[in-house]
């Protein structure tokens, strides 16, 4: 119930009902039947929303450190926690809303962990090899066959990337507009309905991803903790709507794995 109700917060039982059979048969839903983190992750980013929503902060600590081994995404829900203090914050300055000061202390708290858990894995694989960089630069390998050896600049991979499927100045283009697309997703006023956890969890993750990421075959499967958008995907009821969105999420899973799974002879790209 907690990961449907995460999923259309606000909605209705048809919204709630739509939005989780979007869920199951997206492009990338076939990740939940192989042995991929994609499926712990999906739910620990449910839970941790659903324990956002009710401000469950103790329950939401050792939340935090398990979906941040599971998937690097401590840094994301950090930032989240960031944006909602601020939200909170600001409608409290408004007089809309009591911020306890007990609260305030919880909500530092937990964004502090999260900080501190995102940067887990490369703390260990410091303490483990001796090698400062030994986590980023196993991070780095897997875009090798891309770049050439590079050091990590954050902001710049979606550029690298670009680079080499499309040259440039096209490959700019794209990304600028792909850019653009996301934040007037989540700017869209239907958004506005999924409160404010959620649409903190998208303001984060998505910037995250730009920051860090290299696009590559993995793209879609990363991008799959942003499924709280399809909350608002699941609004409208018309039956033609709703039919064609099922079909497009149906073909998409057929595209997404002849073109990210179907290996070749020679293939180095990682799935």
């Amino acid at each position: 119930w907690g990961f449907n109700r995460t999923l259309a917060l606000g909605g209705d039982k048809s919204t709630t009902a739509f939005a989780t059979l979007l869920f199951c048969i997206a492009p990338t839903s076939p990740l939940l039947q192989l042995g991929y983190a994609e499926s712990a992750q999906s739910f620990f980013v449910a839970l941790l929303l659903y324990l956002l929503i009710k401000r469950q902060w103790l329950v939401m600590l050792p939340v935090i450190v398990l979906a941040s081994f599971t998937r690097p995404t401590g840094l994301a829900w950090a930032m989240t926690l960031g944006l909602y203090f601020l939200a909170r914050w600001w409608m409290h300055a408004k007089g809309r809303e009591a911020f306890p000061r007990p609260e305030v202390i919880k909500v530092m708290a937990a964004g502090l962990l999260s900080a501190v858990a995102g940067f887990g894995w490369l703390l260990i694989a410091w303490a483990v090899t001796g090698v400062p960089s030994a986590y980023i630069d196993t991070e780095l390998a897997w875009r090798i066959h891309y770049t050439g050896p590079i050091e990590l600049e954050p902001f710049t991979g979606w550029f690298h990337g670009s680079t080499f499927w499309f040259g440039q100045p096209i490959g700019a283009i794209i990304v600028v507009l792909f850019v653009i697309v996301v934040v007037g997703a989540i700017a869209l006023p239907i958004m506005r309905r999924r409160g404010i956890a959620i649409r903190s969890w998208l303001c984060s993750y998505s910037p995250y991803l730009f920051a860090v990421f290299f696009p590559q075959s993995s793209t879609f499967r990363l991008l799959m903790p942003m499924f709280p958008i399809l909350g608002a995907v699941a609004i409208p009821k018309s039956p033609l709507y709703r039919v064609s969105v099922v079909v497009l999420m149906l073909v998409g899973q057929l595209l997404w794995l002849y073109f990210c799974w179907y290996t070749v002879e020679g293939d180095w790209t990682p799935a």
